[in-house]
């Protein structure tokens, strides 16, 4: 399944690559980013930085996109999407950034061009709330954190 997403390079993105699957079956955009040239940002450990992309996106009506961490970040420097998944709504039309995290134990230098976070568009589905005065009852109940057995 493929849908539309109109995408505006800005003007400090306008070298870079827009966001791309790096496999046929990847379910995620790899988001680049759009730091300075020749001045990398950098993340001390249990720092954390907005780091922008230099892309701005209209989604369209029913869509939402998900900014999600790249696993070879998080395994190999401890660094991630600080609010995983980040949202970004179909009405928004800023800049997209990615918060990152450093968990690791070294400072992490972000470098212009490097994929710092993957993008996954995905349908939305809204709720309409109903208020009701009592709950249908369950096997689980009310059992919390835990109470699965995990």
């Amino acid at each position: 399944m493929t849908t539309d997403v109109r995408i505006m390079r800005l003007a400090h993105g306008r070298d870079l690559p827009l966001p791309s699957y790096q496999s046929a079956l990847a379910a995620g955009l790899d988001l680049i980013a759009a730091v300075p040239a020749g001045t990398p940002l950098s993340i001390a450990p249990g720092a954390r930085a907005l780091v922008p992309t230099g892309i701005a996106m209209a989604l369209p009506e029913g869509y939402e996109a998900q900014v999600r961490p790249r696993s070879g970040l998080a395994a190999k420097q401890g660094l991630t999407v600080l609010n995983a998944p980040g949202t970004i709504d179909a009405d928004y039309r800023g800049e997209v950034q990615v918060l990152l995290i450093n968990h690791g134990s070294e400072p992490v230098a972000i470098a212009r061009g490097t994929r710092i976070a993957q993008m996954v568009i995905a349908p939305v589905t809204r709720a309409r709330l109903q208020e009701v005065e009592s709950l249908d009852g369950t096997q689980r109940g009310t059992g919390g954190f835990g109470s699965t057995g995990g």
